[in-house]
């Protein structure tokens, strides 16, 4: 079983709901588990498109408290490290989908890369390194096409 985790803001758009919510839904349509945060904003809404595909979805939290997660989530970790819970978020997820995002997410999409994770962004952080780099971020135009890159990246396309 492959897991991609959606990251992005728990203060996001309209339009960055939407393609969370489409992100959460094609995982779970490909039989993936989805990894998220657990709070609000990017998080919530995939992990609502993933249970109305009747997926499963994972909620890494930052608090002490698994039932401070959102209502959609399948099964909630506490983990009681704050932002710090950003680690095992990407340790525990094959491919990363970043949806905009806030420095949180720009520390996700970091600690992917550092990992060897492959990092699929949809309207996103933009970053540009000083030096070559062995891996970094591939743009996606829908979340159809992110979760695609995702699954191709994980090696189970």
């Amino acid at each position: 079983m492959i897991y991609i985790a959606v990251v992005g803001g728990s203060d996001c758009t309209e339009e960055e709901k939407k393609l969370a919510w489409e992100a959460g839904k094609e995982i779970a349509r490909r039989g993936g588990v989805l990894v998220c945060g657990g709070g609000t904003g990017v998080m919530e809404a995939a992990a609502e498109g993933a249970q109305a595909e009747n997926g499963v979805a994972l909620g890494i939290l930052p608090g002490s408290d698994h039932r401070q997660g959102n209502r959609y989530l399948s099964y909630s970790l506490a983990t009681g490290l704050g932002e710090a819970r950003n680690a095992i978020i990407t340790r525990t997820a094959d491919a990363l989908i970043a949806i905009g995002g806030e420095y949180g997410t720009l520390s996700e999409i970091a600690l992917a890369l550092k990992m060897g994770k492959p990092v699929i962004a949809l309207k996103s952080w933009k970053i540009e390194a000083p030096h070559q780099l062995s891996s970094g971020i591939t743009d996606a135009p829908t979340p159809e096409k992110a979760v695609e890159k995702a699954f191709e990246a994980a090696g189970k396309g």
